[in-house]
Parts: C-alpha cells; sequence; structure tokens
C-alpha cells in the first residue's frame, strides 16, 4: 500500500482505487483478536454497571481503568523497551474504537490517559523520562491528566497565564497558575502541565508528578456535567509548585508544538472513540423497534422508523469507513519514515502531522454523526428514549462532548482548510492546477452524451470527482478574491470545509463499499453499496446546500450565475438513486441481523 499511499490532502487532486485503500474488513487475526478482547471486556465489566456510571461513581471508572492496565489495554502503543506492547497505529485505532463504545465516562478517562497524557512523554521526552513513566503509565500503576486549558485559554492555546519560574539555584522551577476540565484530574498521579516561562512567546511543558508536588499543589471540586458524569474533571491549582528542570517535557518554548501534536493524535482518536457506540446505539435501536408494539406491529415495520435506522447504519458505516483509512494511512507514513532512518518518536510524530487535515475531517464528521445518531436513537425510544432507565438518554449526552473537547468542531472545520492552504503555498499539495482547470472547465460548453454507468460506482465516481471540482470552484475563486485575509471570513470558510469533509467521508464509503463487492459475502456486497449510495447522495446535498451559501456570499453579477450554473453541472445526477426503496432495503438487511453487523 505505501507506494500508491496519498499525502495529506492529497485525496483532493489524486484519485484512489479500492486496492489501495485499508478497511475494517482487513483486520489481521492479530488485529480481532485485540477486538474481541476489547469487546468482550466492555461487555463483561462495563455494559452491565452503566446505572451505576451514570451516578458520577468516579472509583469504579478508576477500578475500570486499573483492570484496563492489568490487561496491557493502556500500553497498546507504548514501545516495548518501556513495558508496553508496541502495536501499529490501526491497532491502536481500534482499540481505543471498542474499549470507547459503552459509556463516555470511560472512554474518556482511558483517551486522556493514553493519548494526551502518555503520547507526550512518548513523543517528546528524553530517555529518562521515558525511562521512569512510561511503564508506570503502560501498566496502570500511574494515571496521566493533560493540563492545558485555562479560564481565559481554550482554543487558544497558546494565551494561557500559568507562569513557571526558575529558581535561584537553578534546580527547580515553580509553577503557578490554573487550570480546568482537566480529564482525570481525581486520580492521575502524573500531569503534563502548560505553563510560560519567562516573557515567552511560546508555552512550555512539564512533567508534574502529584506526589512530590507539596501543599502548593490542590484539586477543585468534581465538576458537575451534561454527559461523562463518572469521567474525573477538574480544577487544577498550582502555587508555587516546584518542578524538577529535568522534568521539562521537551524544549523551551516548544510546548505549543507539543499541545498540537497531541491534539492532532487526540482528534482522530476521538473520532475512533465514537464508533462503537454508534454501532451500540444502531443496535439497541434496532432491538427496540422490534420489541415495541404499536397498533399491533412492531414499530420497525413503520417506514418513519426504518427511515432512521438506515441513516444511522449508513453514518457508521462511512464513520469506520473514514477513520480506519486514515490510520492505516498514518500507520504506512510512520513506517515509511522509519525505513527512510528517522527515530520512531520522530517519525511517529510526522506521520501523524501528515494526516492533520484528515484528523480535523474526522473528528467533526464522527463526532456529529455519533450526536445524530443517538438523537434518532432517543426518538425510535419516544418516551423511554427520554427515561434514564434506557441506554439513549446517556449516549445522546456523552456524544455531546465529542463535538467540543480536542479542539471545538468549528475549530477543526476552520483547520482542515487553513491548513490544506498552507500545504498548497508550500508546494505539498498542488491546489492551484485543478484550480485553474475549473475555471477554464466552466467556461466551456458541457457535454450532453448519455454515459455510461454499466460498471459498479461508474456514476459515483463521476459526481465524486465533479465534487472535488466544486470544491476547487468556490475555495479557489474565495481564495483569489481575499487571499490572506481568506481567514477573517470564517463563515465561508466554514462552508468550504463541509465540502471538503463531505468529499472525503463520500469517497471512504464507496471505496470501502467496492471493496467489500469485490471480496466479501453476496449479501454484504449488496448492502454496503446501497450504504454508499446513500451517503454520496446526503453528501451531494450537503455539499450543495454550503456551496449556494458560500457562492453567494463573495460573488455576484455574471460571476455568480456562472459558478452556480457551473455548480448545477458538478452536482448532477443523471441517473437519480431511489432512496426510499434503497433506505427500505437496508433497514430491512439490519432487522433481520437485528443488530449493525459490518
Amino acid at each position: 500500500m505505501s507506494n500508491n499511499r496519498l499525502k495529506g490532502g492529497e485525496f483532493l487532486v489524486k484519485d484512489l482505487t479500492w486496492e489501495n485503500i485499508f478497511t475494517p474488513e482487513d483486520f489481521s487475526e492479530e488485529q480481532k483478536m485485540m477486538l474481541e478482547s476489547a469487546k468482550e471486556f466492555i461487555d463483561r465489566e462495563v455494559w452491565p454497571k452503566k446505572h451505576q456510571i451514570e451516578k458520577k461513581d468516579y472509583a469504579l471508572i478508576e477500578d475500570l481503568m486499573k483492570k484496563l492496565g492489568e490487561l496491557g489495554f493502556l500500553g497498546i502503543s507504548v514501545p516495548e523497551e518501556y513495558g508496553g506492547l508496541g502495536m501499529g497505529f490501526v491497532t491502536t485505532m481500534l482499540v481505543c474504537d471498542y474499549i470507547s463504545g459503552a459509556t463516555g465516562s470511560l472512554a474518556t478517562a482511558y483517551g486522556a490517559h493514553t493519548g494526551i497524557g502518555t503520547m507526550p512523554i512518548t513523543l517528546y521526552g528524553t530517555e529518562e523520562q521515558k525511562k521512569k513513566y512510561l511503564p508506570k503509565l503502560a501498566t496502570g500503576e500511574w494515571f496521566a491528566s493533560y493540563c492545558l486549558t485555562e479560564p481565559e485559554a481554550g482554543s487558544d492555546a497558546n494565551s494561557g497565564k500559568t507562569k513557571a519560574v526558575l529558581t535561584e539555584d537553578g534546580k527547580h522551577y515553580k509553577i503557578t497558575g490554573q487550570k480546568m476540565w482537566i480529564t482525570n484530574a481525581g486520580f492521575a498521579e502524573l500531569f503534563i502541565v502548560f505553563a510560560r516561562i519567562e516573557d515567552d512567546k511560546n508555552i512550555t511543558a512539564f512533567i508534574v508528578e502529584k506526589s512530590q508536588a507539596g501543599d502548593g499543589f490542590s484539586l477543585g471540586e468534581e465538576e458537575d456535567k451534561l454527559g461523562i458524569v463518572s469521567s474525573s474533571t477538574r480544577q487544577v491549582f498550582f502555587n508555587e509548585v516546584l518542578v524538577p528542570v529535568e522534568n521539562m517535557l521537551g524544549e523551551r518554548n516548544g510546548g505549543f508544538k507539543i499541545a498540537m501534536n497531541a491534539l492532532n493524535v487526540g482528534r482522530i482518536k476521538l473520532g475512533a472513540a465514537c464508533l462503537d457506540a454508534q454501532r451500540r446505539i444502531v443496535s439497541n435501536a434496532i432491538n427496540y423497534s422490534s420489541e415495541r408494539k404499536q397498533f399491533g406491529v412492531s414499530i420497525n415495520t413503520f417506514g418513519a422508523i426504518q427511515e432512521k435506522l438506515a441513516d444511522m447504519a449508513v453514518a457508521t458505516f462511512a464513520s469506520e469507513a473514514g477513520a480506519y483509512r486514515a490510520a492505516k494511512d498514518i500507520e504506512e507514513a510512520i513506517a515509511e519514515n522509519v525505513s527512510n532512518g528517522m527515530p520512531h518518536n520522530e517519525a511517529e510524530l510526522k506521520g501523524i502531522e501528515e494526516y492533520a487535515i484528515e484528523a480535523s475531517i474526522l473528528k467533526v464528521w464522527i463526532s456529529d454523526m455519533a450526536q445524530i445518531s443517538a438523537d434518532k436513537g432517543i426518538q425510535i425510544y419516544g418516551g423511554m428514549g427520554y427515561s434514564k432507565e434506557m441506554p439513549m438518554e446517556a449516549a445522546w449526552r456523552d456524544a455531546r462532548i465529542s463535538r467540543i473537547y480536542e479542539g471545538t468542531n468549528e475549530i477543526n472545520s476552520l483547520l482542515s482548510v487553513s491548513m490544506l492552504v498552507k500545504r498548497a503555498f508550500q508546494g505539498r499539495v498542488d491546489l492551484m492546477t485543478p484550480a485553474m482547470n475549473v475555471a477554464n472547465e466552466l467556461m466551456s460548453i458541457p457535454s450532453f452524451d448519455v454515459p455510461d454507468y454499466t460498471e459498479l460506482f461508474a456514476q459515483e465516481k463521476e459526481i465524486l470527482t465533479n465534487l472535488k471540482k466544486a470544491f476547487f470552484m468556490v475555495a479557489g475563486a474565495a481564495l483569489q478574491k481575499f487571499g490572506a485575509d481568506l481567514e477573517k471570513h470564517q463563515q465561508l470558510i466554514l462552508r468550504a470545509s463541509s465540502i471538503l469533509i463531505e468529499i472525503y467521508m463520500a469517497e471512504s464509503t464507496i471505496l470501502r463499499a467496492e471493496k467489500i463487492s469485490k471480496s466479501n459475502s453476496e449479501e454484504n456486497a449488496a448492502v454496503s453499496i446501497k450504504f454508499a449510495k446513500l451517503q454520496l447522495f446526503d453528501s451531494v446535498e450537503v455539499i450543495k446546500k454550503n456551496a449556494i451559501a458560500g457562492i453567494i456570499s463573495f460573488t455576484e453579477g455574471d460571476e455568480q450565475r456562472m459558478m452556480l450554473s457551473g455548480l448545477r453541472r458538478f452536482t448532477r445526477y443523471n441517473d437519480f438513486p431511489n432512496v426510499v426503496q434503497l433506505k427500505t432495503e437496508v433497514a430491512e438487511f439490519l432487522i433481520k441481523e437485528n443488530k449493525y453487523s459490518f
């Protein structure tokens, strides 16, 4: 696959075939064993205790984390020489996926510990720091927390006011400041803390051990939250806490870089953490709709319910497709960097950074879909969905935070476009050539030939190509008009981002379905094709809506008419799918399986 791997952002300008996309159907036997092990733990230890978890049982989450440590799940991505399992990026995504499905409280604790808590030391720590801390974190002897957010520093992470002052003897830094919304704070021993030294431009990262912090270290009360109620979330206060100089993580002024790279990992892992939650939402909704009788029949016989089941399953299938496509790309990039002589930690940093655009896309789309699926799930349950006795109420509340942490979805949407533009200016992705080609095409007379769609997904791939043209038309014209001032037009960028996101997710879904159709059972192939057709139809509608709003916002007269005409060309179906029939057939498949079975 590495010879055909697209670089980050290149999905817009280069075509990929089904042979060169990784999907969940490609899991190795070892990965399937890890999947089953994680799922078995959740089904045995967590799912039966959901009611207890929804009553702010912080001790239970800590106990479950200890058990995960004993089973090795906390050290999946920690190198073997430091007590971990040293597994590849796809496997770390897979474990994060299946550990996170039952409850957001455990998902958040697990993600904070293994991701933003442990990864900064793995990637930036000195050899001494790695040897000292990683074995404890990999086994669950210690738990980690990540202290970045402050009352006045949320999305603007580098504006934190926490200070680090070097002592006169030069042996310690005295850290003073306040951090808030700190996950795992109630039971963590190790804290990754970001503070500013003197008047440095950027913050610096430090490793703080709670047991060594003294009286200057204190915690606020547990936050009373909408969801993830048993995830420990507290304020952390530092009052001249002494931290040895050797506990600086990375280099001085380098904390912002560490924070951003940790969030790149966190974003794609957060997408993974929403996947099994989506599967369980769909499966529970199918089960309930089969059992619930109204007017003498199961409610899953009603078209309104069937449409919701189909929508939820399509979103889940697409989410899986995008997440594991990107995960394998990252894994391949890391391996390629290592083969070129790069140290593994640097190779991992570069590999993850390469796909930062895709990480933001996945964070936004999957977290949105998880929330929407939970909402549809409540609606299927009806009045019972509003009851805490049923799983949907907690699923909806837990899903809501996913659109906020690891960078809000708005921030990530803006980032996806700004990073793409930046790479274009750096010469890493050629956006200018296709943008110029689209501009020329708008001036040409469109073809009225009736195309041949006998080959599987022939029309869908043609539409995908045209959707990419729509992005270049809107984003190219906007960039030409506003130049560097484009960043001031956030609503316009958000429209462009929506187009970008839908293209990646629709393409991932179509390629996964095509791969299944070439190598899987006839029934699975048939329903996956329906998933792909439905996802593309939805993506076209989202893209059309956002492109129209974007075009009208900065054009007028002949230019506007020409671009709107081009948009109609680029979003045109020659042969519309029968969406109602497809959704009915997908729902019938789900009802027969009585679960989401992919």
